[in-house]
């Protein structure tokens, strides 16, 4: 196993063409947790260029060359010989044992209770750090969002591809029955379902244990690869499901819903910016600490949207909301209202705005 160590110590890293991620990495020791592609290695490995290179070793604990006894028994020692300042544990695993360095990098999709860690979720792209990847900043950035996503490896992917490169990395990832519960869930996307919601449906087709199937579901939510949504002041309710990224939707399914769609994309814009939100009965995201409802409108006009806000009046009342932004494909202006403050916002301004 030294002799694998000393290759990994050798081996140059290599980051292909760096763009902007709203995660910086210092000299702190940390857990770095995220869903399979959204750049967790990356920004790792940007940093680490960023140091004198015998300082580091970076290892990926899914190396198929590593015996974990092995790796366990000379890990310590190899840093402590070779003053290795930074180590960064890849894909890590619980059975690799926690070695004496100056600074630990973990990254994994799943989250490890060591609280001397300092942790940071990586998400996929949201809108802002999407347009580093193009080469210029137009009409045309939006519609290549939503065909896209938020995966950062799917701008490198012919486009006759990204589907099939999406399917094998959730395969590669997941076992059989969270990727079966997340093909659900990406046919039920937006909508308000339960854990045993699922299992009915699912067991009409398939023998399935209930117990299992909640597992998954909650092994995909800690993951990140499902997100839910209470409702107002009722945390016992039936939560509403959101996928981790849009481009999930098509990759799964072949089922089309635009306006789910879009609703998921401002959901996860809300996620990103660290925003808690609620939803209630014709209302997409109530944001208490804001006192703002955000809807999510894509194609309507102010007839429509003061539709809308009547049938939500007495939500708006009861709550004493003072904004509410209805966010479009892109459309502009705003409504008047004697309660609250209006505005229609496109989706680029508003994802922006903040």
């Amino acid at each position: 196993m030294e002799i694998l160590l000393e290759e990994l110590y050798k081996t140059d890293i290599y980051v292909d063409k760096f763009h902007f991620r709203k995660v910086f990495l210092d000299s702190f020791s940390y857990q770095i947790n995220g869903i399979t592609q959204s750049g967790k290695t990356k920004i790792v490995k940007n940093y680490l260029l960023g140091l004198k290179k015998n300082s580091y070793l970076y290892i990926n604990c899914r190396d198929l060359r590593i015996e974990i006894d092995a790796l366990n028994s000379v890990l310590q020692n190899f840093c402590t010989q070779n003053q290795i300042a930074t180590l960064v544990l890849d894909n890590y695993i619980d059975d690799i044992k926690i070695v004496n360095v100056p600074q630990l990098i973990l990254c994994s999709e799943t989250h490890h209770d060591m609280e001397f860690l300092k942790s940071i979720r990586v998400y996929p792209l949201d809108y802002e750090e999407f347009l580093a990847y193009e080469h210029k900043y137009d009409s045309s950035a939006l519609n290549h969002f939503l065909q896209l996503g938020g995966f950062p490896f799917m701008h490198k992917v012919n486009s006759d591809e990204r589907v099939y490169h999406l399917q094998k990395a959730l395969k590669d990832t997941l076992d059989e029955k969270e990727l079966e519960i997340l093909i659900f869930c990406a046919k039920m996307m937006t909508q308000k379902i339960s854990p045993y919601s699922i299992y009915e449906r699912l067991k009409q087709t398939q023998k399935i244990s209930k117990d299992k199937l909640y597992k998954s579901f909650d092994e995909l939510c800690e993951k990140g690869y499902i997100h839910q949504m209470q409702k107002a002041d009722h945390p016992k309710a039936i939560r509403k499901i959101y996928l981790c990224d849009i481009s999930l939707k098509s990759a799964l399914t072949i089922e089309k819903h635009f306006g789910r769609l879009f609703e998921n994309m401002i959901y996860l814009e809300l996620l990103k910016s660290g925003r808690d939100c609620f939803y209630d009965d014709g209302v997409d995201f109530y944001i208490p600490d804001e006192s703002e409802v955000v809807l999510a409108t894509p194609f309507a006009d102010e007839r429509a949207l003061f539709k809308k806000i009547e049938a939500i009046e007495s939500f708006i009342i009861r709550y004493q909301v003072k904004k509410i932004t209805a966010v479009t494909m892109s459309k502009e202006g705003s409504v008047n209202h004697p309660f609250s403050r209006i505005e229609m916002v496109p989706f680029d301004i508003w994802a922006l705005g903040d």
